[in-house]
């Protein structure tokens, strides 16, 4: 990475405390023996692993540079140049509270897409996320 790039991915502490979770709950439906419980957290447990997996894998899971962005997820990642994608800070209001997300609409794309990024996605505060975004984009 250049001086010019950044990135940004969910923090190392929570995707071990997902491994973490994902252990437990294996291990408790290993040794219960309720059936029921042992499906509810074997469930769990695939969830959670899931989850850990994704965090792992699709590090980092937003670059940007002077070229654009690219986004990664599980199975690949997406990039687009500066002109086929527009950056918005989402706020939605929930019980009360308001939570942002960085919007990334690839409208002017080949293939048109939209990719909604929050805070557990990025570790790092949405807002200035954009505010980055925005600074390397001009």
């Amino acid at each position: 990475m250049t001086d010019a790039e950044l990135s940004w991915s969910p923090r190392p502490e929570v995707v071990g405390v997902f491994w973490v979770l994902a252990a437990v709950c294996g291990l408790l439906a290993a040794f219960l023996d309720d059936t029921r419980g042992t499906l509810l957290l074997a469930i769990a447990a695939a969830a959670l692993a899931a989850l850990a997996l994704f965090g792992t894998v699709a590090r980092p899971r937003l670059s940007a540079g002077p070229r654009g962005v690219t986004v990664r997820s599980l199975l690949g990642r997406k990039q687009w140049t500066w002109a086929e994608v527009n950056v918005r800070l989402a706020r939605t209001r929930r019980l009360g509270r308001d939570t942002y997300a960085v919007e990334l609409d690839a409208d002017n794309a080949e293939v048109p897409d939209l990719v909604v990024l929050g805070r557990l996605d990025l570790g790092a505060e949405p807002r200035d996320v954009v505010d980055a975004l925005v600074r390397l984009r001009t």
